[in-house]
């Protein structure tokens, strides 16, 4: 059996709020990522999910305990190769786009792209109507972005994180602003983006269905993991 590369690990990660009392929201986490999977973080709220994918992701680094990247230690790395790291590697989508609304479709996409400054701007552009296209939207590529849907801004916020390329995809609510049918093209993506493109998918979700259907769930309750593989 091909032995799967882990791609993101923690080690007894662990975070504290301070207000309005001290409390220990992240306890003890330890788990493995893997290479092409889609993974989603699920549990009430409050149990640590939104938290803990912040912490994923680099952005959020007030936490105890060790985090991994393709087993080389992040943890303690300085704020500009963060940065680096996630420029690189991670691609965000949250349950609000997050688009500029003045700026075309095809703008919003590129600008992770031009800020990395890999590559010329006319080669990030071409690669910009190749994710839009990817998504269905080309035809909607120099329509202004508070003129779509909202169902269509989602999937632009989806081109625009994967301008990059990045390893992993980190979604936070993805599909909670969106109806069912809409919600079920964003999964539809994110599994085409596991299976076919083998890029890593970790999403929290209240969404049950959403979370059924991807390939494993780790369950959070009260800041602790109590599934790492939960059925429903």
């Amino acid at each position: 059996m091909e032995r799967k590369e882990v791609i993101l690990s923690t080690q007894s990660l662990g975070k504290y709020f301070y207000e309005p009392v001290q409390f220990k929201v992240l306890d003890d986490i330890s788990f493995e990522a893997y290479r092409g999977e889609f993974l989603t973080l699920v549990g009430k709220s409050g149990s640590g999910k939104s938290t803990l994918l912040y912490c994923l992701s680099t952005m959020d680094t007030a936490y105890e305990g060790n985090l991994y990247f393709k087993g080389e230690k992040v943890t303690g790395k300085k704020t500009d190769d963060l940065a680096a790291l996630r420029g690189h590697n991670i691609g965000f989508v949250f349950q609000f786009h997050y688009l500029l609304p003045e700026f075309s479709c095809l703008k919003n996409v590129m600008i992770p792209a031009l800020k990395l400054g890999k590559y010329s701007p006319a080669e990030i552009e071409h690669r910009a109507y190749e994710k839009l296209e990817m998504l269905g939207l080309r035809d909607q590529a120099l329509k202004e972005a508070a003129k779509l849907s909202g169902g269509q801004q989602q999937r632009v916020s989806i081109a625009r994180a994967l301008i990059n390329d990045p390893l992993i995809i980190m979604g936070d609510e993805p599909t909670g602003n969106l109806d069912s049918k809409n919600a079920q093209i964003v999964f539809n993506i994110f599994q085409q983006l596991a299976q076919e493109f083998n890029q890593t998918i970790i999403a929290v979700t209240h969404d049950n269905d959403f979370a059924k259907a991807s390939d494993r769930t780790i369950e959070l309750a009260d800041g602790k993991i109590i599934d790492h593989n939960k059925r429903f």
